[in-house]
């Protein structure tokens, strides 16, 4: 399972070095891809492939379904991490992500979210009303 929150920097190659536990959980080869709130999302080769047959049945005649899929697929890329714990960001993802050089890298159970920390900091700061999030989430879960 991928938790915690770990911060880290972008080296002058576009390069990442992932955190060993986030790493021991994504694997050596892994799914990046845009995410929403304007960070990436990362996924495990088997994660990824449950959520791409998930999203191949969403009807093709469903605008919202379509420019989701687009939205998906469009930025994903395979990403291979080196001997040392590095992982090279595509340049198109670091800037739809807004990374300039501070990153904060987050464990969300099935994927990691990168984030420029910046945005990472804005968020958390946001007035986000945790209380009335979850009484909705109870209804999910029913």
């Amino acid at each position: 399972m991928l938790i915690g929150e770990f911060q880290h920097a972008l080296d002058n190659k576009n390069r990442i070095i992932v955190p060993s536990r986030i790493r021991e959980d994504l694997g050596d080869v892994f799914i990046l891809t845009k995410g929403l709130d304007g960070c990436l999302y990362g996924y495990p080769m088997n994660e990824w492939k449950i959520l791409e047959d998930k999203l191949k049945k969403l009807p093709l005649t469903n605008k919202d379904a379509r420019a989701f899929v687009r939205f998906f697929f469009s930025g994903a890329n395979e990403i291979c991490v080196d001997k040392q714990g590095r992982a090279l960001l595509p340049q198109n993802l670091i800037e739809y992500a807004s990374i300039d050089k501070e990153i904060i890298s987050i464990g969300v159970s099935t994927r990691v979210e990168i984030w420029s920390k910046e945005k990472w900091n804005e968020y958390n700061e946001s007035e986000i009303d945790m209380d009335g999030i979850a009484e909705k989430m109870n209804e999910l879960l029913l």
